[in-house]
């Protein structure tokens, strides 16, 4: 136990947002979650959180447009939150197979990240929700940020990458004005996406391309 801790620890330690900033991401972090699970168990299931530098990315895929507006409001509840970024889609919950596939994307997305000498992977957060991947971290330079959008366009299955990455000694991105769809119900709490990029389509195994 004190080895694993040990390990935790000196893997903060080498991110670039610090020790410090990484511990209290996590606190942030956990009791952003307590908040949504004690809410709604089944938002709690649904919604996923990254967090870097106080700043919360929120995703996933929510049925009722009031789950979406709790779970922002939640977010915002906890001390220590600087920003909450609102990627949360209202629809139809997706099936097992999307599930798994984007599970897959993600961890494919890592590995490439990890195994690549010029990209400081423990800097980086990744998601993947209906074939969006979310990227969250502090790059080193554009040409880092390029190489991990660069590396989530070439997996199969992804549709679009969205970057909330900060530019090392730079402030966060600005972001740019709302471009979804309007909702059914109101939301009043929410923020713009972010830098999103196209990804190059891919056909599925065993289909013929279409380009």
């Amino acid at each position: 136990m004190a080895e694993t801790a040990g390990v935790f620890v000196a893997v903060q330690a080498t991110q670039e947002r610090g020790l410090g900033t990484a511990l209290s991401d996590d606190v942030i972090w956990t009791k952003v979650q307590a908040r949504w699970l004690d809410n709604d168990a089944d938002m709690f299931s649904k919604v996923r959180l990254q967090i870097q530098e106080g700043r919360l990315l929120l995703t996933g895929v929510v049925q009722k447009a009031s789950a979406r507006v709790t779970a922002v409001r939640l977010a915002w509840e906890v001390d220590g939150v600087k920003q909450v970024i609102d990627e949360i889609k209202v629809a139809e919950a997706p099936d097992l197979g999307q599930a798994i596939q984007d599970q897959w994307v993600a961890q494919e997305l890592r590995n490439k990240m990890l195994l690549d000498i010029k990209i400081r992977s423990v800097n980086y957060s990744v998601e993947a929700v209906e074939g969006t991947i979310y990227l969250m971290g502090i790059a080193q330079d554009n040409a880092e940020l390029q190489r991990v959008i660069d590396h989530a366009r070439d997996i199969s299955y992804v549709r679009r990458v969205t970057s909330y990455v900060r530019i090392k000694g730079e402030p966060p991105p600005p972001l740019p004005a709302q471009t979804e769809p309007a909702q059914t119900e109101p939301v009043p709490i929410q923020s713009p996406p972010g830098d999103s990029v196209p990804a190059t389509p891919h056909a599925p195994a065993g289909a013929a391309s279409t380009s």
